[in-house]
C-alpha cells in the first residue's frame, strides 16, 4: 500500500464516503507523497495567519489529516491547537506527532459540533475543495465561527475552477458578513505544478 500513489486520483472523489476510504488507505504514505511534491500550503497558511492573531489564540485545525498544518502552526509558536478529522487513520498519524492538545474524529455530512464556536481561529488547509469537503462545509464553518473569529483556508487550482466553491467566499464578503483580510496565490504542490490561494477571513 505504501507504494501506491494517491494524488492522481484524489481530485476525482465524489462523496465523503469515497474521501474517507481513500484517505484511510493513504494515511501511511500521505506525508511522504505530498512531501515529495514540495507541499507548501501549510507553511503559507501559517505565514498569513500570524499577521492577524497572536500565537496564544485557540486554533481548530479542521480536517487536520496527519497534522502537517499542525506542525507548521506549532513551529510558529501556536500551542493551543485542536485537530479534527473524519478519517480515524489520518488522525492517528496526527496524534502520534504530539501536536494537538485535543483531537476528535468527526462525522461527515452532519452539523459541526457545538464547540466549533469556541475557537478564535479555524484553519482548513486543503480541506474544502474538489475531492475533499463540499462547498456546504464552507458555510457550516462560517456560521459556526464566533463573531470576530478568523477563518484561514486554502483553495487549490482545481477548487478555484469550481464556481460552487468560489461563490461561497464571495457571498459572505459581498454581504458584509465577513471581511477578507488576506488573499495570496502561490505554491501548493510544486512537483505537480499546482498552486493554491490562501485566504484569511474575519467574521463580522
Amino acid at each position: 500500500m505504501a507504494d501506491k500513489k494517491f494524488l492522481d486520483s484524489v481530485y476525482n472523489l465524489k462523496s465523503s464516503t469515497d474521501s474517507k476510504l481513500l484517505y484511510g488507505d493513504w494515511s501511511d504514505s500521505y506525508d511522504n507523497e505530498v512531501g515529495s511534491e514540495g507541499y507548501a500550503t501549510p507553511g503559507r497558511i501559517v505565514n498569513a495567519l500570524v499577521q492577524f492573531t497572536d500565537t496564544n489564540a485557540s486554533v481548530l485545525d479542521y480536517g487536520c489529516g496527519t497534522g502537517l498544518a499542525g506542525i507548521a502552526l506549532k513551529e510558529s509558536g501556536f500551542s493551543n491547537l485542536t485537530g479534527w478529522d473524519i478519517t480515524p487513520e489520518m488522525l492517528e498519524k496526527a496524534k502520534a506527532k504530539d501536536i494537538y492538545a485535543n483531537t476528535q474524529v468527526i462525522a461527515a455530512d452532519t452539523d459541526l459540533p457545538d464547540e466549533t464556536s469556541e475557537f478564535d481561529v479555524i484553519v482548513c488547509c486543503g480541506v474544502i475543495g474538489t475531492g475533499a469537503a463540499p462547498p456546504s462545509v464552507f458555510d457550516q464553518i462560517m456560521h459556526a465561527i464566533k463573531s470576530g473569529g478568523l477563518f484561514c483556508f486554502s483553495y487549490n487550482d482545481h477548487t478555484l475552477a469550481e464556481i460552487d466553491y468560489t461563490s461561497r467566499l464571495s457571498d459572505w464578503v459581498d454581504c458584509g458578513a465577513a471581511s477578507l483580510l488576506f488573499k495570496e496565490h502561490g505554491p501548493h504542490l510544486p512537483g505537480k505544478d499546482m498552486e493554491s490561494t490562501v485566504y484569511v477571513l474575519r467574521k463580522a
